[in-house]
């Protein structure tokens, strides 16, 4: 995997990465050029597709300060997910989005897009609780009520073609595949394609989503406290799909454990919005497709020198050897029956 570019040769060092410009104190600067003014303390957070720190304010304020991916979206799509926030803001729905400074949401210095956001505490949310579950699926009916009232122009939708199809497609095509596994990985994941072009995942209605509801992206705040409970943070893959996928990534255990777990969310989620049970057939093919989309993600993103450090097990046969056995055992939960709700 660690390939020189295209245009490099063994005796010219390879191109630096964007972000290696990405300093401190050009942090700093960014945030000054809005009227923010940092009082020197900066902890980067774990985030591996932008770069986001939290940042202490001369004035005793913490503030959230994001640093867009360069060439990942284009301005257009950012501003339609701080859009997006704002709506769901407006309405109530305890997510964070981005603060608007000299008229906008969306800035730029020295070759960066950044944003900043107000910064919230929390936890991650106890998903053994049912209570915490229900709690979530009432404010996720809420976002997708907000979702629903009109499409994204810009954002991309998630389909078959963008997650599956061209993530296959690139890792072959840029030779990202081991020769010893790579017929094996094709072969399975073109039947797991297969498999997920049969769901009825393109006859399914598309919704305004979260789009990456792990988790992660939720921070629980006592709910003793005022405004306690959920916040929904980190819009950055919001998009058009199915309202099941800002469900799924929530779920984990064997099928009963699951199934508990999903029908707790629905039964919040139901409290304010109708949900399609239909939808719940497509749990295994969106699981796929992510599976197969987070190895593209990952090969495309390795010339960031961050990549290399946090996932040193990437690329290795022994890595496709994996990704061959959970595409197999994908195609079997394809083939089972959907969980109920």
């Amino acid at each position: 995997m660690n390939r020189l570019p295209p245009n490099d040769t063994a005796d010219s060092p390879p191109a630096q990465h964007p972000y290696a410009h990405l300093t401190p104190d050009q942090v700093l600067d960014a945030l000054a050029s809005v009227g923010l003014y940092g009082d020197g303390r900066l902890l980067a957070l774990s985030s591996y597709e932008n770069r986001v720190y939290q940042v202490s304010l001369e004035d005793g304020q913490r503030v959230v300060a994001k640093f867009y991916r360069p060439g990942r979206w284009a301005e257009a799509q950012i501003l339609e997910e701080h859009a997006f926030a704002a709506e769901l803001m407006a309405a109530e729905v305890p997510a964070v989005g981005p603060m608007a400074l000299n008229g906008s949401t969306l800035h730029a210095h020295e070759g960066f897009s950044f944003s900043v956001s107000p910064w919230r505490g929390g936890r991650g949310p106890e998903l053994d609780d049912f209570d915490v579950l229900e709690w979530i699926g009432r404010f996720l009916a809420r976002i997708h009520t907000v979702g629903a009232a009109r499409p994204f122009a810009h954002r991309p939708v998630l389909d078959l073609q963008g997650f599956g199809t061209a993530s296959r497609d690139w890792l072959l095509g840029h030779d990202m595949i081991p020769l010893d596994m790579q017929s094996a990985w094709q072969e399975q994941c073109d039947k797991a394609l297969a498999l997920v072009a049969a769901s009825g995942l393109a006859q399914a209605r598309s919704i305004r989503l979260h789009g990456d509801c792990h988790p992660g992206n939720i921070l629980w705040t006592p709910t003793d406290l005022p405004g306690g409970g959920p916040h929904f943070v980190d819009l950055d893959d919001a998009r058009m799909g199915p309202a099941v996928q800002d469900l799924w990534m929530l779920l984990s255990g064997d099928r009963r454990q699951r199934t508990q777990q999903l029908s707790a969310l629905v039964e919040g989620y139901e409290q304010f919005r109708s949900f399609d049970r239909r939808e719940l057939a497509l749990i295994e093919p969106l699981r796929t497709l992510r599976l197969i989309h987070y190895s593209a993600w990952l090969a495309r993103r390795w010339e960031d020198p961050i990549f290399p450090v946090n996932f040193p097990w990437f690329g290795s046969s022994d890595y496709w050897r994996g990704q061959v056995d959970m595409l197999i055992e994908q195609c079997e939960a394809m083939l089972e029956e959907p969980l109920n709700a």
